[in-house]
């Protein structure tokens, strides 16, 4: 385990006095410690992956590998502790951190055999400074910014034990659409899918670290299961909101020609 202290002391945000005991328990404090999950091989992204993990991979005229820019947001967000969970080339992305100005506190955890995704969550969550309060989750390949506050509170209104971001996609192919006739209308390009996806991006509730299992797919079990009980919550992306997984080289290119066409805006 290593840490990484930040460039600067980060305090915790404060959350408002509250007024009485309702107004207390209706605007509760956001968590401020995350777990980063970045031990991914990233095989779709060689040849990029190839001498780096996959949250390593900059994009393309930032000159900041994706968990940069995660970091930079999870602290925008009132997050002063971070567990990074490390696998593929773990040392690259440790080095990385040691020597980079981060707006945050963050440990570095690896997993000495694979625990699978909710083993791997588990293990890095225990490393958590707070592990009586909830917390935040991302995937290390996911670039967004939302209000993770906003997810924070509707996760406390609906008394979730977890609570998952749900992002709505493009489909990458071009469509087409017909009438009852089987007359062609029109030709759309990459429209928003009908379908909400889980998004990578979490709220978990303190019990959720002893609900994961030691070694599996949390997806697979702890989930499922909390949905059967009506304890799962699922948060819409506000309308607008920048969101991408970076999976491919094709997701490079296209994160680097958004952001540069939300520069000139």
């Amino acid at each position: 385990m290593t840490d990484v202290p930040p460039a600067s002391p980060v305090p915790p945000a404060s959350p408002p006095a509250p007024t009485s005991t309702d107004s207390a328990a209706a605007f509760p404090a956001s968590p401020t410690q995350a777990v980063v999950l970045a031990g991914g091989q990233g095989s779709r992204l060689r040849p990029y992956t190839d001498d780096r993990p996959k949250p390593m991979v900059e994009i393309p005229g930032t000159g900041t590998p994706i968990i940069g820019h995660q970091l930079a947001w999870l602290a925008a967000e009132g997050v002063t502790d971070a567990v990074v969970s490390c696998g593929h080339l773990a040392e690259v992305l440790q080095e990385w951190l040691a020597r980079a100005r981060l707006p945050l506190r963050v440990t570095t955890v690896v997993e000495e055999e694979p625990l699978g995704r909710g083993g791997g969550l588990k293990y890095a969550a225990r490393h958590l400074p707070h592990p009586d309060r909830p917390w935040y989750a991302t995937n290390g390949d996911i670039w967004t910014r939302f209000s993770l506050r906003e997810m924070a509170a509707f996760h406390a209104e609906r008394g979730a034990v977890a609570t998952l971001a749900l992002a709505r996609p493009r489909i990458p192919w071009g469509v087409v659409e017909t009438n009852e006739f089987g007359q062609i209308l029109d030709f759309i390009e990459a429209p928003p899918s009908p379908y909400l996806i889980n998004a990578g991006v979490y709220v978990f509730g303190a019990e959720f670290t002893a609900l994961l299992p030691d070694l599996g797919d949390h997806e697979r079990t702890t989930f499922p299961r909390l949905a059967r009980e009506r304890r799962l919550a699922g948060f819409p992306l506000p309308q607008g909101a920048y969101w991408r997984a970076i999976d491919t080289a094709k997701d490079l290119t296209e994160a680097a020609r958004e952001l540069a066409a939300q520069n000139a805006s």
